[in-house]
């Protein structure tokens, strides 16, 4: 191990800090055609007339699309393995409008300018509909978002009954829930609200298009999922996936909204349409109201235990706010109860319940935690109110009842535990925060209150039996490597981790090793960079990978040498006959296999799970919260991970911090709010309130190594993981320093005084 484990600068560091063009946008070809879409105003309409006549006559504008020119297959934006969980309920244009926002022409100009004027000319007659706003009313709704009869679903388990505002309903269940709640002493419930958070990653949705030199539709594409890509613009444009090349330059953020196809139909359109270039890139305006962010959920807790604190049984319910669209629904709803539910092994029986239902806003999707976010922020946040409840320290009630090694998890699919380090990194946690000092509150001399806060997470590594990595690992002449792998390297570092690996395995400099990816004609196949999957799964690729190249240049160093392979060895740089001493360097190696005396020195490899195993985390949060105004300071955030072998040290502690900046802006700051007619109240950066650095508290982050059996190197995610402890830690710490549970994201000033103020009448 002498790269797995230690901290290994990424490899594209120096490129990316220095500016170097190297994202969607540096590459744009300079005679593309600049596109804009056309969006609409109303939440709910129908086009009853659109007119482009004055908009084709601005000097520089080569074509107006509108619902009368596009392909008329529905489909999914969703980034999924197919066949996908997702309904097939979007058309590319589409005369019923579903949300504010929604594509109505897409326009295609030589300048930005041209398409802008343009798209100020359009005429459209709308029928303005009631829009249905509350999604907890959704249900058998008189307003039905989605009443066409050609409403598809791949996979029938999900349920969908979308003439009753239904796109998946479920659930599973163990035990005899009834039964446990009436043995319990103590009983609580409480409902929880969570908002849809956007992703806001730096760099905005961007695609660019063109027709290349052989007539193949060639997407250049900010995106996680290169692959989907491909079939899901396939499935749009109705065409053969073969006639589709995409091509994933560095990505500027994406955090899961990326896993959709957001902008990569529309210059494709464009492209198809006029044998033109064509490039779009999303304003943040746009990124904010028509992106793809969390779904909004409201989740219903019931927890019952024993007077000494054994947690005996959970029942939870979630309703799930899809949107005017259905892009990962049916898939985040799950690990709401699969997430939250595993944490403790003490349970004898657990049910969860889900319905998730369209409404006319923005359509959700896929971000960092995927649904176990939003689960554990309700099922942890109970298990501290329960804690209070019953007068015992909440770290000392998980103690009591949390998941261990070894356990089999009901909840998460009947899969073992493993490795699980979750006891560990309890202990460590309240070590670093001073809890047993600090808790459960303190008064300071000006007035100020001061709260700590726990949480638990866990999350998952891929998708068992979905996700797929492959890798292939060449010998080039001259001794150096070339790694080819289908994964999607967002700004993660997932190409240095892979090139760690492999350098272990290989024993040569990492620097020997050169990383190339992602295009869908030259890459080999990977389901994407979501779910956590790209260490483990990915990985896992390339050990098989990196292990059967070096069994191969062992063997033909040997033969070269003239002894079986038994009678060599590899160190890296060279083949060594053991009992004469007699080498061949790896570079002559190199060499001779690529001048046609010998065959190519190669591995291709592809690797998936049966299970997924989880990576665990404690976060601790304390908060100063000042009584007269609300005002919430994070003062000091510790977070202690299991994620099996820390492959690269350094990005596991940034992939960390990152993720608790995320939790804590979810948990006190990001407030999306619609207007009754169904418009964004919060669509830029000046509306929608995200932490910045000076609102980041020092973050601590040590880690507690399990070992995976089934991970490379041992190793489990942690990508997702990171995001899941903010909200619940941060809101019990605020219920510890003012008495008061709040439970609707974020808790904002405004909430904590008003509640304060309350508490103080009533006293």
């Amino acid at each position: 191990m002498s790269y797995v484990n230690a901290a290994v600068r990424k490899k594209d560091a120096v490129s990316l800090v220095s500016g170097k063009p190297v994202y969607t946008g540096d590459m744009v070809p300079q005679n593309s055609l600049m596109v804009k879409i056309l969006r609409s105003p109303h939440a709910h309409a129908m086009i009853e007339e659109i007119d482009v006549s004055r908009a084709m006559q601005v000097p520089g504008v080569v074509c107006v699309l509108t619902h009368h020119d596009v392909p008329h297959s529905r489909y999914t934006t969703a980034g999924q393995t197919y066949p996908e969980l997702s309904p097939y309920d979007k058309l590319i244009l589409d005369p019923h409008i579903r949300c504010a926002g929604d594509p109505v022409a897409i326009i295609g100009a030589e300048t930005t300018q041209a398409a802008e004027k343009a798209m100020k000319l359009i005429k459209v007659k709308y029928q303005v509909l009631p829009a249905l706003i509350d999604y907890t009313q959704a249900i058998d709704n008189p307003i039905i978002v989605h009443p066409e009869d050609d409403f598809k679903v791949l996979v029938p388990v999900i349920n969908a009954e979308p003439k009753r505002n239904i796109c998946s309903k479920g659930g599973f269940s163990f035990g005899d829930v009834e039964a446990e709640f009436a043995a319990c002493d103590v009983v609580l419930e409480q409902t929880y609200n969570t908002k849809a958070n956007n992703q806001t990653m730096m760099e905005a949705f961007a695609t660019f298009s063109y027709i290349d030199a052989f007539g193949k539709l060639t997407i250049v594409s900010s995106t996680q999922v290169p692959f989907h890509v491909r079939r899901i613009v396939a499935n749009a444009l109705e065409m053969p996936k073969s006639n589709i090349r995409v091509i994933k330059p560095r990505i500027g953020g994406g955090f899961g909204a990326k896993q959709s196809a957001v902008s990569e139909v529309f210059p494709s359109l464009v492209t198809m349409k006029t044998g033109r270039p064509a490039y779009l890139v999303f304003t943040r305006e746009e990124c904010m109201t028509n992106g793809s962010p969390r779904h909004q959920m409201q989740m219903k807790v019931k927890i019952g235990a024993t007077r000494d604190g054994h947690i005996r049984v959970i029942d939870l319910y979630a309703i799930s706010n899809a949107g005017a669209y259905g892009e990962h629904a049916p898939t985040t709803i799950g690990l709401v109860g699969h997430k939250s539910l595993s944490l403790y092994g003490s349970l004898r029986a657990a049910r969860f319940s889900y319905d998730v239902v369209y409404s006319n806003t923005m359509g959700a999707g896929a971000y960092r935690g995927y649904g176990a976010t939003q689960g554990i922020y309700a099922v942890e946040s109970a298990v501290s109110e329960l804690a209070d409840k019953l007068g015992i320290d909440p770290t000392v009630l998980r103690e009591k009842n949390m998941v261990r090694e070894g356990q089999i998890m009901q909840a998460y699919y009947n899969e073992p535990c493993n490795s699980c380090a979750l006891d560990r990194c309890l202990k460590t946690a309240k070590e670093m925060m001073h809890w047993d000092e600090k808790f459960p509150v303190r008064k300071l001399p000006n007035g100020h209150l001061h709260g700590l806060g726990v949480a638990l997470a866990m999350q998952g590594s891929g998708i068992s039996g979905v996700d797929i990595g492959a890798v292939e690992l060449r010998l080039n002449d001259d001794g150096f490597y070339t790694l080819l792998v289908g994964c999607t390297d967002m700004g993660t570092g997932c190409d240095t981790i892979l090139s760690q690996m492999a350098a272990d395995i290989l024993d040569c400099d990492i620097d020997n090793i050169a990383v190339r990816g992602v295009d869908t004609d030259q890459s080999p196949y990977d389901t994407g960079s979501y779910a956590s999957a790209t260490t483990y799964v990915t990985g896992g690729a390339v050990v098989k990978a990196a292990e059967k190249l070096r069994a191969k240049i062992l063997e033909t160093g040997a033969d070269i040498l003239g002894v079986s392979p038994e009678k060599a060895e590899f160190d890296g740089k060279q083949v060594t006959d053991t009992e004469t001493g007699k080498s061949i360097s790896l570079r002559e190696i190199g060499y001779i296999t690529c001048n046609g005396s010998r065959q190519l020195l190669s591995s291709h490899e592809s690797h998936s799970s049966k299970v997924s195993p989880p990576p665990f985390m404690v976060g601790m949060a304390e908060v100063d919260i000042d009584p007269e105004t609300g005002k919430v300071t994070l003062m000091d955030y510790v977070a202690v991970v299991d994620c099996g072998t820390v492959i690269n040290k350094n990005l596991a502690r940034v992939q960390t911090e990152g993720g608790i900046a995320q939790g804590i802006g979810m948990a006190l700051y990001e407030d999306i709010q619609y207007t009754e007619d169904g418009r964004m109240m919060n669509n830029s950066f000046l509306q929608y309130k995200i932490p910045t650095r000076l609102e980041i508290p020092p973050i601590r982050v040590e880690f507690e190594s399990s070992y995976e059996p089934t991970g490379p190197f041992g190793a489990k995610s942690i990508g997702e993981l990171v995001i899941n402890t903010p909200s619940p830690a941060i809101a019990s710490a605020i219920r510890a320093a003012t008495g008061i549970a709040f439970t609707s994201l974020p808790i904002t000033a405004e909430k904590i005084a008003m509640g304060l103020l309350h508490q103080k009448e009533h006293e």
